[in-house]
């Protein structure tokens, strides 16, 4: 009896889905839940829009121009890290000191509700230094003495904007394109319209940096990862610190490599009968994040064994790099991942959320992040990936010039700003040494050449070949993308 007459026999197909069903139950403590999102199949890596509602069309081939960049880095400050103190300098504000921010700059624009009963608004200027470097003569704070001196390969963009004004939309928006959860983050949209370049590592990779002292900062979810309504094979792998570098990655006790390869050649072949029968292209997905499982045995472990990295290297990211989790040591995993042709790595650290006791808070983040973050722009230049890796720094909004809570000439807090902030991007193809916008005299407003985060994703997504306007996905009758309606290249800092 063939497949097709087993499936027509419906005692035969419920002994099927059984069969199936415990051998599932039996290894779902093993990679079962690994949740692993790259294919292997080397003719699926550039997915098309294969779902029964566009059938006959097809999306053009990818990349739709010729590309920059053939991978992304993305630190991410989550919390939002203050642009006041670190590269919107604005000297005139000494003047202002504890004065009312002017009815006439804020012009009626909301503000969040841990600032809104405030009866006034009183101004606080940076208490840090700024000093000019680099052949532009770009002006950078005394928190940031490593990245000053990379100012040339940077272009500093000082007019990003957003309209959400809390943490967690605000992150969801610029990770997604949408303030809503749901949609597909920016990593998934990089998998599935570009694919993976390592049949052995995910296109789409997370670093998650302890953070320690101080508060734990805002909560990180799963789906500023996730792949929303694409296929699961295309949400971010969350690489840990401790334990399996990937949730159940390990053989379970009792299992050998042996036993786990039968049992991986069992499954496979229970799904393809499955697939015969039905069709449905996820069961082919599902057999290829088993094996992608399968052959991460052996490529993590090696990925985050550091011992043949040398001392002038180690030194480079500073002396927490040898401590797993740290942002050192991420920074240094990105750049072994880029190595890898890893697509999207992207690393997320919180802590940035200074609402009060700002100066000691940002002093201490700052020394954290200032030293890898420079090391690894010149890691990458040295090995020669700086051309075709694009490097992207910031948060998901910025700080205001008014103080939240007491102000002194020594400690003041900022509240949130989505009206203007500083984002920097480095390499594949992005002009280094240009600082990019104008804010005003209190970096509270754009006066000159705004950048949306929707303009930032699309210049992305531009350095590597993609017309962010076509990347598309077809869901509930209507066609996404990661600019939404939105978006538009800043061509002015591209080479």
């Amino acid at each position: 009896m063939n497949i097709k007459e087993q499936m027509m026999d419906p005692l035969l197909e419920a002994g099927l889905v059984e069969t199936r069903r415990h051998f599932f139950s039996r290894t779902a403590g093993g990679i079962g839940t690994a949740a692993l999102a790259s294919l292997v199949n080397p003719e699926l890596f550039a997915e098309r829009n294969d779902s029964p509602a566009e059938a006959g069309r097809s999306m053009p081939g990818l990349p739709h121009f010729a590309p920059k960049a053939k991978r992304v880095i993305y630190l991410f400050m989550s919390g939002a890290p203050s642009q006041l103190d670190m590269w919107d300098y604005k000297p005139k504000m000494k003047e202002y000191y504890n004065k009312d921010l002017p009815d006439s700059i804020r012009n009626g624009q909301r503000i969040t509700t841990m600032t809104s009963g405030q009866k006034r608004f009183p101004v606080a200027p940076s208490i840090f230094k700024f000093n000019r470097h680099g052949s532009n003569g770009a002006w950078v704070s005394e928190l940031l003495p490593h990245t000053a001196k990379m100012v040339d390969d940077l272009a500093v963009i000082k007019t990003v904007n957003t309209e959400a004004i809390n943490h967690d939309p605000a992150i969801t928006y610029i990770q997604t394109g949408s303030q809503l959860p749901g949609r597909p983050s920016a990593g998934a949209w990089m998998s599935y319209g570009l694919g993976s370049m390592n049949e052995n590592l995910p296109a789409f990779m997370v670093l998650h940096s302890t953070v320690n002292g101080g508060f734990g900062g805002q909560a990180l979810y799963s789906r500023l990862w996730g792949a929303g309504f694409l296929s699961n094979r295309h949400q971010g792998v969350s690489l840990r610190s401790a334990g399996d570098p990937v949730l159940y990655l390990s053989n379970p006790a009792g299992m050998s490599d042996t036993m786990r390869r039968k049992m991986l050649d069992e499954l496979g072949r229970l799904n393809r009968e499955r697939f015969a029968a039905v069709g449905d292209p996820e069961i082919q997905a599902r057999i290829s994040q088993y094996e992608m499982a399968y052959r991460m045995q052996t490529s993590v472990p090696e990925l985050t064994d550091i011992s043949g990295e040398s001392k002038a290297t180690l030194d480079m990211y500073g002396p927490e790099v040898k401590k797993p989790g740290t942002f050192a040591a991420n920074c240094l995993l990105a750049r072994r991942l880029a190595e890898r042709g890893v697509r999207f790595t992207q690393i997320f650290i919180r802590q940035w959320d200074q609402h009060g006791n700002l100066p000691k808070d940002i002093r201490r983040q700052c020394g954290i992040v200032d030293k890898p973050s420079w090391a690894l722009v010149q890691d990458l230049k040295q090995r020669g990936m700086l051309d075709d890796t694009l490097v992207v720094w910031g948060g998901e909004f910025g700080r205001t010039i008014y103080c939240q809570g007491g102000l002194s000439n020594k400690n003041y807090g900022r509240d949130h700003h989505p009206r203007c902030y500083t984002k920097w991007m480095a390499g594949a193809g992005i002009k280094g040494g240009i600082v990019y916008g104008e804010t005003d005299d209190f970096s509270y407003n754009v006066t000159d050449k705004p950048v949306h985060i929707h303009d930032l994703n699309a210049t992305i997504l531009n350095q590597f070949g993609v017309d962010h306007k076509r990347l598309t996905y077809r869901h509930q009758g209507r066609d996404f993308r990661l600019t939404d309606v939105h978006g538009k290249v800043v061509t002015d800092i591209l080479s």
